[in-house]
């Protein structure tokens, strides 16, 4: 994967599979891998990426490509290099500690809400996300861990019945990054760390507010840690 000069990236997103489909279709599945492996920090900050070298992992032409990342270009997550490609934006601490303090202000009241107001039939119907993400840290395959991180959480949310703040919860998520992702791969603890997924979810069943608040407020303790780590 191209990077700045001739030097190779510090780290690339693993291979993904061919993505089939119409051209449509290859831009917005692209772009959701891109954001994937840009919040799991296999893209990393500062590093310029090429769109034809970046289509040869995804089986597509350069074209969907390069539209995807001028997608996440208008989201602020990469800026375009003149005749070299994208480059990954950088976060700050200062922003990372404002997202964790948004989403803990939305995700923890409204996801406490839901042990007493959410269908149990929906919440089961999330059961298979939460699963997934258990998988994915098994696997050490941080791109799906992130991408069934994100259809859980949004998910879940969903459920609340208000699509404006599950758009503010996606777009941060969308800004941030898990550099620690591959450290908890590392040390065997991404499992773990997987599994309060499925505790929350539990949670949730049981109909047990104070637990779900519990289980949200450890879950995004560890999610600001895995921002911090770099």
């Amino acid at each position: 994967m191209a990077a700045k000069g001739n030097r190779a990236p510090s780290a690339a997103p693993a291979a993904l599979p061919s993505l089939g489909g119409t051209r449509s279709s290859y831009r917005e599945r692209v772009a959701d891998a891109l954001r994937a492996a840009l919040i799991a920090g296999e893209l990393r900050a500062g590093e310029v990426y090429s769109a034809p070298t970046l289509a040869v992992r995804f089986g597509v032409s350069a074209t969907p490509v390069r539209e995807a990342m001028l997608d996440l270009a208008k989201e602020g997550l990469v800026d375009t290099v003149p005749n070299k490609g994208f480059r990954v934006t950088a976060v700050s601490e200062k922003q990372l500690d404002e997202y964790k303090h948004i989403r803990a202000l939305i995700e923890i009241p409204t996801t406490a809400e839901l042990a007493t107001s959410a269908d149990p039939a929906a919440l089961e119907a999330l059961r298979p996300a939460a699963q997934a993400i258990v998988t994915a840290a098994s696997d050490g395959d941080l791109i799906a861990y992130v991408e069934a991180d994100i259809r859980f959480h949004l998910g879940l949310l969903a459920l609340c019945g208000n699509d404006h703040l599950v758009e503010v919860v996606g777009d941060l998520r969308k800004r941030s990054r898990l550099y620690g992702l591959q450290a908890l791969v590392d040390a065997g603890r991404l499992e773990a760390s997987a599994e309060e997924h499925l505790e929350i979810l539990d949670a949730l069943l049981a109909r047990d507010e104070e637990a779900v608040r519990a289980v949200m407020t450890r879950h995004l303790g560890h999610v600001r840690g895995l921002w911090a780590a770099e």
